[in-house]
């Protein structure tokens, strides 16, 4: 049995196109938007640029400060009669610095060096007890373990934070461990239990009274604990004259 199938009897699901598509090129087929070219936004900074805006930066005002000590100052300590103590001749020089952003405020902030800061010993030579000078063996160095604080320029106000050690001695025969003080010397009031005093602010010729009390604390030596009756008070009185001058 034979059968014959007619193509053209078949469906046929859809026809492709036998010409190519054509397209209309003219101006009128496709239209494109011009939109403009606009350069990233960066925040980088070029180094001529970044040298020009250091170069505005705020800097501190900075002054050269000189701390003479000199005749007619006092030591006290505990309620023993005060020394009478000629400290002229100690000298230290140091730095004053003061920001921009506080020009209205004419305090400075003021560090001596202590490597270089110099406090008469107490000796015979320039300290009295009583009327009477010390003996000549007994000595008392003052050796400095900082100094600094703050100054006004306008006012003359001064308040220095002072640390000393100070050592006891007669001749070669006894030295006692340090004495450590901490105290403010400042040219206002300073008070204690025992103690106490008034000091007077810079004047014209740049001369001040510095006052500090402090506590004195008990050494590792039954001796000076037992005279001194440590621990006790002692205050400072000390005349002074600050310079200051535009550092160059």
């Amino acid at each position: 049995m034979s059968s014959k199938i007619n193509s053209s009897s078949l469906p046929i699901p859809h026809r492709l196109p036998t010409n190519s598509p054509s397209f209309n090129t003219s101006s009128n087929s496709l239209r494109f938007k011009h939109r403009p070219h606009s350069a990233p936004s960066s925040s980088y900074t070029s180094p001529s640029k970044q040298v020009a805006l250091d170069k505005v930066k705020p800097s501190p005002s900075i002054w050269n400060v000189k701390f003479e000590t000199l005749e007619g100052c006092k030591l006290g300590i505990s309620r023993y009669p005060d020394f009478e103590y000629n400290a002229r001749g100690g000298i230290g020089t140091g730095i004053g610095r003061k920001e921009e952003e506080a020009r209205n405020d004419d305090t400075m902030l003021v560090s001596f060096d202590v490597g270089t800061l110099y406090i008469p010993p107490l000796t015979g030579a320039t300290t009295k007890f009583l009327g009477l000078p010390l003996p000549p063996s007994l000595k008392i160095d003052i050796v400095p373990e900082f100094f600094q604080g703050t100054i006004s320029k306008e006012s003359g106000k001064v308040d220095l934070q002072f640390g000393a050690k100070f050592w006891f001695s007669v001749g070669s025969i006894y030295k006692a461990p340090p004495l450590m003080v901490e105290t403010t010397l400042t040219s206002e009031e300073s008070t204690g239990k025992l103690r106490g005093g008034r000091g007077e602010r810079i004047n014209g010729e740049g001369r001040c009274r510095l006052v500090g009390v402090a506590l004195v604390n008990p050494i590792n030596d039954i001796l000076m604990n037992s005279f001194l009756g440590l621990p006790t008070e002692c205050i400072a009185e000390m005349n002074a004259r600050i310079s200051i001058d535009p550092s160059t």
